[in-house]
């Protein structure tokens, strides 16, 4: 019976979670304005008068490099995490960490060279 208690606060967090989303939707949906002008439609730029159009097109390249920096900056962070808690562990958990972080440098090296630009 303990272990269901000890529950509790996780069934309320993950309630609480999943009910901020659309709390937060909803109360903007009457606290925003509902007439919109000439100037609301306007896009706004850093505070001055936009210049051409504001839809350009990204080339995906840049999207492929933000979710390689992504998933080496959490790798990075697990790493971290690993090597302070897990100091006295035998040297075979480094070689399958080193192995980890082999098939994650395998992995951008082969994104990059689908692009045909390897800038490794």
């Amino acid at each position: 019976m303990s272990l269901v208690v000890s529950y509790i606060p996780l069934v309320v967090v993950g309630i609480m979670t999943m009910g901020f989303a659309p709390l937060a939707w909803l109360t903007s949906r009457f606290i925003r304005p509902k007439r919109p002008t000439q100037w609301m439609e306007n896009t706004y730029e850093c505070g001055s008068e936009p210049i051409g159009d504001a839809h350009v097109q990204f080339k995906f390249q840049y999207y492929a490099f933000a979710i390689i920096f992504v998933v080496f900056d959490l790798i990075a962070t697990f790493l971290m995490i690993w090597a302070v808690a897990f100091s006295g562990l035998s040297t075979m958990a480094t070689v399958w960490m080193l192995l980890l972080l082999g098939i994650m440098i395998l992995g951008v090296a082969y994104s990059l060279k689908k692009e045909e630009t390897l800038w490794i």
